[in-house]
């Protein structure tokens, strides 16, 4: 009997055709090899003929490249990759027993109360560990193959009877996930076990701990045909990190449901208290608790118990509610909308709901859960019957971010703000601008950095004016945001080094009037926008670009003073005119920085507090499968950004390959003569540049078909007409076996030019209009 949906079938062979293709999904051969280089050195039959110093040094040891604790938590290399579940995080202390390097002192206790050992009393705790691990191991050994969840639970009971001390231990259950890997997941942390079976729509078995639930993991490799590793890391790949999920009310009392309109179309989820107040900042600790509790005693008395109920509530949703969790819009035991958290806390002064949170509405349909829980709080976390998570799971399965239908009432939002949480790229630089007010996307060249400031400028800022994209807008509106007859919403400049405070702020320029030369006093960029802003309640943004290119401290003086967010709105006198200056709360400053120019580290420190920053880094995915020449791009694109990372060396990750190159729009290029000139004239002059007269490491990254690297040249003659086999041939061979891909070879089956679809879906002949 089959345990998994089709439907995840389907999306887990897509994922494994991805991570195959990416190589990331090592051969059952070398899995098997790597488990049996781990056996040979720290196995039952290794440990059991160590004792005293010489055992506590080969478990216990971090500073021993050769110990126990070592392979498991740090070693990563052709011996051991990092791909059997990582342990990383938290103090040594989780061994149970660590050397201090400082002193050299063996130590053990936990963070808040530890306590230094004698040798002695070290090695015995050694000897147990050691004691432990070889029965755990003989546990694993007698547990047949495919073991059913009986067998499983009770080779927990028997763990915790007889392994106490390490098989409940992320770095205990690595150890024997790496002697029995066909027999345990390389799950360690019991959560992620739980997760993503229940992603996978799975009943986990009943009881706790980090065995039991390894039966399932082994049963699905089985109907997959995988091993255990591939489905684990094909699982990370597709899920991500655990997350949690809440139900919401949507109701301030009167009537019920009577909130779920605002929350669906302003695509979030939001709780009243109002009179609370803004509570942006809070941390998710006791002492910013207790400072929720003693506003709501203040705001909303009642007895203690309904005070801290209420207090509770709306910590959560503050503090506790991360991104990427699941907020469940609901209506006592029915649900009217699943949506994903995109974005941080932020407070509406203007709504009676006015703490919000920004969604990714997923599914919109009603239902119910399959056992009610928290119907009498505004928001609760579920998770009480698992039944519920994976109906959760099951409703969203294969679903994509749904953006709701405006009625025409809702077209205009109220002044400066946004009328929906963008997703994506744009979703993170939005979720910056609403927390500091001013935000740097910085990344390698070809990323897309003034593509998403200006796309994200225009889309807010019409979003804001007049409730629908960008893209969506007439002629004559987006005028009014892209200012073509006057100045808009969204303005445009770039730093240079001659570019200076007069032409940001106010300054003297030189004009000529009847051969007679004076100086006029004439305001910047900045000082426009930002008169703009005040006489208007739209919001107003500036893109900077090459932020990192100007003089900084010279470009913004006493501006840096009054930009940060809480400074808004606070004048200052300009030194020039002697005018009150002050910078609106309706005005946001978007900057982009090309890493391969200068780092951001050495960006001015006063700049660099002010800001938010925002990495954008080479992303093959936007390519699809696009292949010109018998070349799909996105493996050959990131082939090449590998080879760049491991030939260039210091900072080469910011040096890579954007793949805003190889589009065309918003399109990959389709044809190869312009996929050639791309080549030759952006992609290998900038690597010359990175490369400075090294040839030998420019070959390694360009191949030597293309770099001569004798005459110390580039083969420039490939780029020839009628060379084009050469050159083709001359770019794959640093990668060749991105040529068997199903991309490649699908797309020599049917050449591109043989046929056309007319508009009646009937092929038609390629030939000149009669």
């Amino acid at each position: 009997m089959a345990l998994l949906d089709p439907t995840l079938v389907h999306d887990l062979r897509q994922v494994q055709e991805k991570l195959t293709t990416e190589g990331r999904l090592l051969p059952k051969v070398q899995l098997d090899g790597f488990c049996a280089t781990f056996r040979q050195r720290f196995g039952p039959e290794q440990l059991k003929v160590l004792d005293g110093e010489a055992l506590l040094e080969t478990i216990h040891n971090h500073s021993n490249r050769d110990s126990l604790v070592y392979w498991l938590e740090f070693k990563n290399d052709d011996e051991l990759p990092a791909a059997f579940g990582s342990i990383a995080g938290g103090s040594a202390l989780k061994f149970g027993v660590y050397r201090r390097k400082e002193t050299g002192a063996w130590m053990t206790g936990s963070p808040q109360n530890q306590r230094e050992l004698s040798l002695d009393e070290a090695i015995q705790m050694a000897r147990t560990h050691r004691d432990q691990l070889i029965k755990g191991a003989e546990l694993l050994e007698q547990l047949p193959k495919n073991a059913t969840d009986a067998e499983y639970a009770t080779l927990q009971l028997n763990m915790d009877r007889l392994a106490p001390d390490v098989s409940n231990l992320v770095w205990g259950h690595k150890y024997f996930s790496l002697l029995y890997p066909d027999k345990l997941d390389d799950y360690h942390n019991p959560d992620y076990q739980r997760f993503h079976l229940i992603k996978l729509l799975q009943l986990p078995p009943e009881g706790s701990g980090r065995y039991t639930v390894a039966g399932r993991y082994v049963a699905l490799a089985n109907e997959l045909d995988l091993p255990l590793n591939h489905l684990t890391t094909m699982l990370n790949h597709r899920d991500g990190s655990p997350y949690r999920y809440w139900r919401i009310g949507t109701s301030e009392g009167t009537q019920p449901r009577n909130r779920w309109e605002l929350m669906r179309d302003g695509n979030c989820v939001a709780i009243g208290w109002p009179d609370l107040g803004s509570l942006a900042g809070l941390a998710y600790d006791r002492e910013d608790k207790e400072e929720v509790r003693a506003k709501m005693g203040v705001s909303y008395p009642g007895t203690p118990q309904t005070v801290g109920r209420a207090a509770q509530q709306v910590f959560n949703f503050v503090a506790a509610i991360a991104s990427d969790d699941l907020a469940l819009a609901s209506d006592g035991s029915t649900v009217l909308g699943i949506g994903k958290v995109s974005g941080e806390y932020s407070f509406d002064p203007s709504s009676d709901f006015p703490h919000r949170r920004p969604v990714q509405w997923l599914d919109l349909e009603e239902w119910k859960l399959p056992e009610p829980e928290g119907l009498q709080t505004t928001v609760h976390e579920i998770k009480k019957d698992v039944r519920n998570l994976i109906e959760i799971e099951r409703r969203i399965l294969g679903s994509s971010p749904i953006v709701p239908v405006m009625p025409a009432a809702t077209v205009a939002p109220a002044p400066g703000r946004p009328l929906l949480q963008l997703a994506g790229v744009a979703g993170r630089i939005q979720s910056v601008l609403e927390r500091k007010g001013q935000v740097i996307l910085y990344g390698p060249p070809g990323t897309g950095k003034t593509y998403w400031a200006l796309k994200t400028a225009c889309d807010l800022a019409s979003y804001s004016r007049f409730g629908v994209a960008f893209e969506q807008l007439a002629q004559d509106q987006k005028a009014i945001v892209m200012g073509h007859d006057s100045e808009g919403l969204v303005r445009v400049c770039s730093f240079h080094p001659a570019y200076g405070y007069e032409d940001f702020l106010e300054g003297y320029k030189p004009i000529s009037s009847n051969t007679q030369l004076s100086f006029e006093k004439r305001d910047g960029i900045f000082k426009r926008l930002c008169e703009d802003a005040r006489q208007r309640p739209d919001r107003f943004y500036l893109i900077i670009d090459e932020i990192n290119r100007g003089d900084i401290p010279r470009i913004f003086g006493e501006l840096l003073t009054i930009l940060e967010k809480d400074k808004r709105g606070k004048p200052i006198l300009l030194p020039l005119s002697g005018s009150p200056f002050s910078v609106p709360d309706n005005v946001y400053v978007i900057g982009t920085m090309n890493t391969a120019d200068r780092s951001i580290a050495l960006l001015d420190t006063a700049l660099r507090r002010r800001f938010g920053f925002v990495e954008l880094m080479p992303d093959s995915k936007v390519l699809g499968k696009a292949v010109v020449g018998g070349i799909p791009l996105a493996p050959w694109l990131d082939a090449l950004n590998r080879r760049i990372c491991e030939h260039i060396g210091r900072d080469a990750r910011n040096l890579q390959i954007g793949h805003a190159y190889l589009l065309e729009g918003e399109h990959p290029v389709s044809d190869m003569g312009r996929f050639a000139r791309i080549i030759h004239d952006d992609i290998v002059p900038l690597l010359e540049e990175y490369c400075y007269e090294d040839y030998t490491a420019l070959s390694k990254i360009l191949g030597k078909g293309l770099v001569d690297e004798s005459e110390q040249r580039i083969r420039h003659e490939l780029f020839d007409a009628g060379r084009q086999d050469e050159l083709i041939a001359a770019l794959l061979a640093p990668c060749p076996e991105i040529v068997t891909l199903p991309q490649a070879v699908t797309s020599e089956a049917i050449a591109p030019e043989e046929t056309l679809e007319d508009n009646d879906g009937e092929a038609q002949e390629n030939n000149p209009a009669p």
